[in-house]
């Protein structure tokens, strides 16, 4: 498929969200975000889930704006710590986006636990599809693997330096950025989203010819 890149809106004012998507769909798609919108409000995130927050930004935002939004509400789950941080993952240590301070709160967790063994954990990516204030569809992605008790690698972003994904050694953090792009959470949403895409075709849904030569995958 060829021709202009269709337009998405991202439903976030987080950076690395944004380069991490825009990476994994190439040119084939305009991709902006909320830091270009001054006029739109913030959405408060007071779901108990990650559907549940990403339902409530997509739609929001969807009203306010012509064409197709994408939201998504990550995080990631400790199963030692009942599933924490979880839907609380950007605001862990009370603070919205205070990665170091997330960071440190897990790690204080995980020394309360006292174990040796390899904690497993998943990071889960939940995104949504809206336009027009109506959602058109969802996706859910997940990787699994295992946390560690010290942070690894200045790569990535949140709890990347901690998380090893399962059948590697290195964290998010310490592996090359298109090695995670192929098997993370948020390209495995993401791949389910450009497929539905494929599937209801419309002026501004084009799927990018290069979608499959970057390496995404689907879950």
């Amino acid at each position: 498929m060829s021709g202009a890149a269709s337009s998405l809106l991202l439903a976030t004012r987080n950076p690395h969200k944004t380069a991490e998507i825009a990476a994994m769909l190439g040119s084939g798609y305009a991709v902006s975000d909320l830091t270009t919108r001054g006029d739109l409000p913030e959405v408060e995130e007071t779901g108990r889930t990650f559907l549940a927050n990403a339902t409530l930004k997509a739609l929001a935002i969807s009203r306010l704006v012509p064409g197709l939004v994408l939201s998504d509400d990550s995080g990631l789950e400790v199963d030692a710590l009942a599933g924490d941080p979880g839907v609380r993952s950007a605001r862990y240590a009370g603070v919205d986006g205070d990665t170091a301070a997330n960071n440190a709160k897990l790690l204080s967790e995980l020394a309360k636990l006292g174990s040796e063994q390899p904690l497993s954990a998943r990071f889960r990516c939940v995104m949504v599809l809206a336009r027009a204030g109506e959602v058109l569809a969802h996706f859910d992605g997940s990787v699994e693997g295992h946390v560690r008790v010290v942070a690894s690698g200045v790569g990535g972003f949140g709890y990347d330096p901690l998380f090893v994904p399962e059948g590697h050694q290195l964290s998010f953090a310490e592996l090359a950025p298109e090695v995670k792009n192929s098997m993370s959470h948020r390209a495995r949403a993401l791949a389910q989203a450009v497929a539905w895409l494929a599937n209801h075709p419309s002026p501004n849904s084009a799927v990018p010819d290069n979608w499959l030569a970057n390496g995404a995958e689907n879950p």
